[in-house]
C-alpha cells in the first residue's frame, strides 16, 4: 500500500512560483513513476506531468510546458512540481499519483496509475 500526501498548495498571483510537494510512503519508492494530474471545477481531471522513476524522463502537457518543472528526490520519497508563471486557468486541485513502473516509463494515462494523493488546492489570483 503506498500512501501519498500532497502539500504547497494555496493562493498565488498570476506569474509568481509556488512549489507542490507529494510525499510517498513506500520503501519501493524507486520502482514508482511518478505524476501529477489536476482537476478544475466543473472539468474532468487531466495530466500534467510524469517523472520515470529514476527522474530522467519527463513528460508534460502542452498546456504547462515550459511554465511547470517536475522532481523527483528519491531519497526523499517526494516528488516535486514547480509551478513557475502560473495562469488563472491552472486554479485547480492538484493530485499526486504513484504508477509501478520498474522499468523507467513515464506514465500519462491516469488509468494507468495505481495510487493517488487527495489532492492540494492551487488558486491563481489576478
Amino acid at each position: 500500500q503506498v500512501q501519498l500526501v500532497e502539500s504547497g498548495g494555496g493562493l498565488v498571483q498570476a506569474g509568481g512560483p509556488l512549489r507542490l510537494s507529494c510525499a510517498a510512503s513506500v520503501r519501493t519508492f524507486i520502482s514508482y513513476a511518478m505524476g501529477w494530474f489536476r482537476q478544475a471545477p466543473g472539468k474532468e481531471r487531466e495530466f500534467v506531468a510524469a517523472i520515470s522513476w529514476s527522474g530522467r524522463i519527463t513528460y508534460y502537457a502542452d498546456s504547462v510546458k515550459g511554465r511547470f518543472t517536475i522532481s523527483r528526490d528519491n531519497a526523499k520519497n517526494t516528488v516535486y512540481l514547480q509551478m513557475n508563471s502560473p495562469k488563472l486557468e491552472d486554479t485547480a486541485v492538484y493530485y499526486c499519483a504513484a504508477g509501478w513502473s520498474p522499468r523507467g516509463t513515464v506514465l500519462s494515462d491516469a488509468a494507468e496509475y495505481d495510487y493517488w494523493g487527495q489532492g492540494t488546492q492551487v488558486t491563481v489570483s489576478s
